[in-house]
């Protein structure tokens, strides 16, 4: 008998203990997206940083963590801490004697490049700062029709494919148009939702403390 009042009381405990981590995240799910984003958009923006300042590892460890989830060419990205901002692949192989390596990093005379393209800082750095102005609005937003939403999307995937085809070179504006437009799209419909589901999950947990509150009182 004792032992199982030693189990029911270590269940309301662990209870307890889910259910305030579970109302913690509903009420800052945002802020945990912002942080998020923040740092997946702020250490590829780092990277050219401490290059330039001869951090090396530092600077090359953060390009090989970015380097599965953008193809970081260096004619599509943009440069630090050099004459210009963004380079054409025929500027950077006038720049740097020929052939341009796919993960070239830069150097001094041109720059460092950020380790995510100009698309994927859009898109990142786009959310982050819709997420920003979500918090203003988020009682009153409502998502977007999925018909919206896929409207928003085609100017990237028709951009993207176009380029990779060989129809056309895509440009520094069309890249972060689209990107942005693509982080517009997410923020507007899954945002929305999330902010719902979370609303619930905030009264659930709520609720759950509440009654081991009403029952402790009871005891």
């Amino acid at each position: 008998m004792e032992a199982s009042t030693q189990q029911q009381i270590a269940s309301e405990r662990v209870t307890r203990v889910m259910a305030r981590v579970l109302y913690w995240i509903g009420r800052h799910w945002l802020l945990m997206a912002n942080t998020a984003l923040a740092l997946y958009v702020g250490l590829p923006i780092l990277a050219p940083w401490l290059a330039y300042h001869g951090f090396e590892r530092g600077a090359n460890l953060i390009y090989l963590i970015y380097r599965p989830l953008c193809h970081q060419l260096p004619e599509r990205s943009f440069f630090l801490f050099g004459p210009q901002l963004s380079y054409t692949l025929e500027e950077l192989q006038a720049l740097m004697g020929g052939i341009v390596a796919q993960r070239a990093i830069g150097d001094p005379e041109i720059g460092y490049k950020i380790a995510v393209c100009e698309r994927c800082v859009a898109i990142y750095g786009g959310m982050f700062l819709l997420g920003l102005l979500f918090s203003l609005v988020r009682q009153r937003l409502r998502p977007i029709s999925i018909k919206v939403f896929i409207a928003f999307c085609a100017p990237m995937g028709i951009d993207g494919f176009g380029q990779l085809f060989g129809l056309w070179d895509s440009s520094v504006v069309s890249r972060l148009v689209t990107g942005a437009l693509f982080a517009l799209a997410c923020v507007l419909l899954v945002y929305p939702y999330l902010e719902e589901g979370m609303g619930e999950v905030r009264r659930e947990a709520q609720a759950t403390l509440m009654q081991h509150q009403a029952g402790d009182a009871d005891g």
